[in-house]
Formats: C-alpha cells, structure tokens, sequence
C-alpha cells in the first residue's frame, strides 16, 4: 500500500512539474504567435497521429501556454507549438472543480442542440421544467425499465427526447427494428410496443438512426440507457424515478 501510495505522488509531482514546463517554454513560443499559427500548429500536430481527427474547437486555457482542445464531446491538451499533448482532467484546486468535465458538458450540450426535435421521439405531458435526452435501444432491459417510468416522469413536468443508440450496431435487427420505429407513422406507439417485445411492421424511409447512433460513438457512449441532462452532464445508466426528479431539481 505504501508503495502504491508513493507510486501516487511521484506522478502527481511528475505531473505538475510537466504542466509548469509547458506553462514555461510554450507560454514564451506563444508570445511570439499569433492564435492562428497556434491553432496550425497543434492541427499539424494531430495530423500526424489521427490524420481524420475532427477538431472542434481550440482555445487557451488558464494555464498559460496550454490549449484545449476539444473533439466531439472529449477533450485533450496541446501545447502552442504542437509538440506536447496531455490526456486526462484539469482541476482548479483554487475554485474545487473539475475543468474538463465543464468542457465535456458544454460540447454535449451543442451536440445535442444541433439535433431537430422531429428527429427525436418525444413523450411529454404539456409544458416542461426539464428536459431529458436519452440514447435508448429497444432490447435493451434498463432502456425498457426507464421506458415504464415515462408515464410519470411526464407527469412530473419532465419531458424525454428519444435518440436511437442500436448497441449491437447499424447492421442488427435491432437497429432494422428501430428504423422501423422512427419510420412509423406513431412512432411514440410504435417505440412502446418494440420495448414490449412487439414486432413492429417494417417500413422504409429517411430516417435518423445511423446518424444518431454515430453522434453516440462520438459522445462517448458506452452503455444505454445514456441520460443526458440540460446542463450537459451525462447520467450512468438508469436512475429510478424519484431519484432522477432529485438530481434534475439540483440540476437546474
């Protein structure tokens, strides 16, 4: 135990004395850039590691010298030349938060904006204090258990927006299934009776369940149901009802 602990703190001292490192040489190459030769130099960097890595945004962060930079809903660290790049969390132990799961939230939150509401299926009960975005898959236990709460999660002013997260991928039944949920002409009906074991007839059409299902892979999805709050923060699986109503009210 004492060596894992020492083990523990070796990296913890490793790891600040990298990022005061960076904070020196890239903060003095940054005075000398403009933000679009910072912004070229850590494009170039990637390119050479993930060549078809879609970059979504980068900026400066608090610690001088050092660049988020954010692709899809994950976040990473580059310094201004390109050269170093940091993987994990960046803590403001002064404000007691966690910065990257602030950026994560955010990028969630676009992601989810860009998203029509006609493409999603929505349950809901009137008007709404909340709003929940749920990746859900029709064979799935957990997504039919959460199903069954719909009914009173609505009554308690909380409206669900469905997307499509087939687990088994583009080429299953289950995702040929969904398709025919989204294609149907009740698709709230027709969602209800597939998480019952029904079959639903299949019909074609244009339909959003490969697009959703990639925007997924790109949201980090592992599991479903996948809960998304308003504020971005990403729910681990089911929450029972009541407890759901207690985290969306704190949420706010």
């Amino acid at each position: 135990m004492t060596g894992a602990i020492s083990d523990l703190i070796r990296l913890e001292i490793g790891m600040r004395l990298l990022v005061l490192l960076l904070g020196l040489f890239s903060g003095l190459l940054a005075q000398a850039q403009d933000s679009s030769e910072i912004e070229q130099n850590i494009r170039e960097g990637l390119q050479k590691i993930a060549p078809d890595m879609e970059i979504s945004r980068i900026r400066p962060t608090d610690v001088e010298g050092l660049y988020e930079v954010v692709i899809g809903a994950e976040v990473i660290y580059m310094s201004a030349d390109g050269r170093y790049l940091l993987r994990g969390d960046l803590l403001d132990l002064k404000e007691q938060r966690n910065v990257s799961d602030n950026v994560r939230s955010q990028a969630r939150r676009e992601l989810l904006a860009d998203v029509s509401k006609d493409e999603m299926i929505r349950f809901s009960n009137g008007e709404s204090k909340h709003v929940i975005h749920v990746f859900t898959d029709i064979d799935c236990g957990y997504c039919r258990k959460l199903h069954q709460d719909v009914s009173y999660l609505t009554e308690q002013g909380v409206e669900v927006r469905y997307l499509a997260y087939p687990r088994a991928g583009l080429d299953s039944d289950t995702s040929e299934m969904m398709e025919a949920v989204w294609c149907s002409s009740d698709r709230q009906a027709a969602l209800t009776d597939a998480k019952s074991g029904k079959e639903i007839e299949a019909e074609s059409c244009d339909n959003p369940v490969a697009e959703q299902y990639k925007m997924g892979q790109t949201m980090g999805i592992r599991g479903t149901p996948a809960i998304f709050l308003e504020s971005g923060r990403q729910l681990p699986g089911y929450v029972p009802p009541k407890e759901l109503l207690s985290i969306l009210d704190s949420d706010s």
